[in-house]
């Protein structure tokens, strides 16, 4: 579902765990989950992003994810251990979307301010994409909830 949403909110969490039974509780903790799945994620895009630039790399576009990278290996790893998912083409284009966002915050020394990655924050949480209905299906949520 990271794949998809990296942001969900508590309805949409809802929607796609319909087993769950939700309280307060349960929901804050389901929230606190993606919410340690964004710290992975932007974790590696700092230190890729860091990595270029001391690799020389000077422009942005000169970083790219595909699913020969080392960066979406890393990632997919970590979300996707057991190859379960095929990987959407949208998240590919997001992380490069992110990875760029944080070199050239890097690059610019934008990360002498203590809060310069809420920036690179607000435009990720605009890219989520719609989750397949397929999530929805009883065969899927018990692999969606051991990623």
């Amino acid at each position: 579902m990271f794949y998809y949403s990296r942001y969900p909110s508590s309805t949409m969490l809802k929607i796609y765990f319909p087993d769950v039974k939700f309280n307060r509780c349960i929901t804050s903790q389901l929230i606190k989950w993606f919410s340690n799945f964004r710290e992975f994620y932007y974790i590696q895009m700092e230190k890729f992003a860091r990595a270029a630039l001391a690799d020389g790399v000077t422009s942005a576009e000169e970083l790219t994810v595909t699913r020969d990278s080392e960066l979406f290996r890393a990632l997919n790893v970590h979300y996707n251990k057991a190859n379960d998912f095929q990987v959407p083409g949208r998240f590919l284009e997001v992380a490069e979307l992110t990875l760029r966002e944080f070199f050239c915050a890097v690059a610019a020394a934008k990360d002498v301010d203590p809060s310069w990655k809420k920036a690179i924050y607000k435009v990720i949480c605009k890219l989520d994409s719609e989750v397949p209905e397929s999530f929805r299906s009883p065969s899927c949520l018990w692999e969606i909830t051991h990623l």
